[in-house]
């Protein structure tokens, strides 16, 4: 056997150093990519699942080969209560939902929610991007809830199986309400019966009786086809439907540094990106709807309908924040 010389020595040594440091490189290199299970409640052409396509792309842009975006489609993960469980389990690692479907979890939220608080979507937008929006992003992580940013689905209005333009109208109905405490105040005080039904459930429900009405942005009134069963739209814009672009805590936690700052600005660039497809959208969608039967009607005696909706200000003052607080954001 021939002795091992120096060189043979520092030969041997090189390699392993070598050795040690290519697990890092390799695991950039060729490691398999982290998966992120992403909820839509809708199909390939609507924002709710356009604005996952975007953000896949921007993380792939900085992050080449370490985060691959499995977006489940069309509901098929469940509706907005089921997703957020899911979330909560680590089943579903990321999706959009409105700030309604998360009150259970975070009553505060409803403040966003109140009726004919918010002028238009440069209001809600100032209040979500202030100390309002901090508090409440701070409340959703204590539920396991990590907030990408915030996103406006629009308007919502009330869809009906018959012209309802004036609020007495509605004395009665049976209302598709989300599973909400405000949504279900606020339907009861124009007279009506609320029914909290899923959304994925609500096309049968109003089909089959189980519900004469419901409220929902126009973007989502097309999506869903809905004009084909309460063809009337009656333009109230009563709550601006706010949401969250969020990810379940326990996936989030499992990131380093560098992967949760890509994420977050890549869901920061995707709400703005979602926000204007939100505007083109509804346009298409109102002209979807009229060429399958559907009409937009404006509602009557405006006022009434704002007085009816008060009594909701002053039911969740206290869980909100205090009636201060409202006047205030009413007034930024």
């Amino acid at each position: 056997m021939h002795p091992i010389n120096r060189r043979t020595i520092l030969k041997i040594g090189a390699i392993g150093t070598a050795a040690l440091a290519a697990p890092a490189f390799l695991r950039s290199a060729y490691a398999a990519p982290r998966t992120l299970t992403v909820a839509s409640l809708f199909g390939d052409d609507k924002p709710e699942t356009k604005i996952w396509v975007k953000i896949s792309e921007l993380v792939e842009a900085k992050l080449p080969g370490r985060i691959k975006f499995n977006i489940v489609k069309n509901g098929a993960l469940g509706g907005e209560k089921e997703v957020a469980e899911g979330l909560r389990l680590g089943s579903v690692h990321a999706s959009l939902s409105t700030v309604s479907s998360l009150s259970g979890w975070v009553p505060e939220l409803q403040l966003l929610d109140l009726p004919f608080l918010f002028r238009d979507a440069d209001h809600v937008r100032r209040v979500v991007n202030g100390q309002t929006g901090a508090e409440l992003r701070k409340k959703l992580e204590a539920q396991q809830f990590i907030v990408g940013d915030f996103i406006n689905y629009g308007a919502r209005h009330l869809l009906a199986k018959e012209p309802i333009t004036r609020p007495e109208q509605l004395n009665g109905k049976k209302i598709r309400v989300i599973q909400s405490p405000l949504h279900t105040k606020l339907w009861s005080a124009f007279g009506t019966t609320p029914v909290g039904i899923p959304i994925t459930e609500t096309y049968n429900s109003l089909a089959t009786g189980v519900a004469d009405a419901m409220d929902l942005t126009k973007s989502a009134y097309a999506g869903f086809k809905l004009y084909e069963v309460v063809p009337y739209m009656t333009e109230t814009g009563h709550i601006w439907a706010s949401g969250v672009v969020y990810f379940a805590a326990g996936t989030w936690n499992q990131l380093n540094d560098e992967e949760k700052t890509v994420l977050a600005e890549a869901s920061a660039e995707g709400a703005q990106y979602f926000n204007q497809l939100i505007v083109a959208d509804e346009a298409k969608s109102v002209e979807t709807a009229l060429a399958n039967g559907g009409k937009l009607l404006k509602p009557e005696a405006f006022e009434d309908w704002q007085k009816g909706a008060q009594s909701v200000w002053k039911d969740f003052a206290d869980i909100v924040g205090g009636l201060d607080k409202i006047n205030s954001i009413q007034s930024a």
